[in-house]
């Protein structure tokens, strides 16, 4: 009988970031939409704004630890661009995964995320991350620095801001609902790479990781 070892492919602290950050975007969703009057439901606007600005600083002080540790393990490598298979990746997203073929990445401890994954995830933190954070905090604190003259110069409102803020989050829910569809993509639905891989975190037998490296 053959017993094959599992190693974890994320650590402890990344499924911890990964699910809570995700838990906090979709309550700032959706108590955004509720700020914005898309829906009611019964729910308050001052309430929605307060549980808004909450969760969001949660977001934020979450975002500030995950930087450190990233930077502190060095798994910020893992985000550098790489155009290696990219074309057979970006094949197998639109064409190959409705045939039911192989995905051509196989993850690894050190390589987790496929090109294009790397690509996504450096643009939301490199782009839509800081304008959601740039934004946001713009708009808490408006009433104290909307006054000064520069603004004003720059042509820079509230109403210019708050489109600034609303268009991070239509970004951000795009990605969301990208990130989620290719978690489901596959065989079954209980057999999803990446789904699993932060649900369980052990994925990959120890023998295939050191074939793959």
């Amino acid at each position: 009988m053959s017993h094959k070892k599992h190693v974890i492919l994320f650590k402890r602290f990344e499924r911890f970031w990964h699910w809570s950050q995700a838990a906090l975007i979709i309550l700032l969703m959706l108590t955004g939409f509720r700020i914005h009057g898309l829906y009611d439901l019964g729910a308050e606007f001052l309430t929605a704004l307060r549980i808004h600005t909450f969760a969001a600083w949660a977001l934020v002080t979450l975002w500030v630890f995950a930087i450190f540790w990233h930077f502190t393990t060095g798994e910020w490598k893992q985000y550098i661009p790489t155009f290696d298979k990219i074309f057979l990746v970006a094949r197998h997203y639109a064409y190959g995964m409705f045939r039911g073929e192989e995905h051509p990445y196989h993850q690894t401890v050190a390589r987790k995320h496929n090109p294009l994954q790397r690509l996504a995830y450096l643009w939301v933190k490199l782009m839509i991350n800081p304008i959601i954070w740039i934004s946001g905090i713009w708009l808490l604190f408006f009433a104290d620095w909307g006054a000064w003259p520069i603004w004003r110069q720059w042509g820079i409102s509230l109403q210019t801001v708050a489109w600034a803020h609303t268009i991070g989050a239509y970004m951000m829910l795009i990605f969301f609902i990208i990130h989620v569809y290719l978690t489901t993509t596959g065989h079954t639905p209980a057999k999803t790479s990446d789904q699993n891989a932060m649900d369980i975190a052990r994925r990959t037998p120890a023998a295939r990781i050191c074939a793959q490296a």
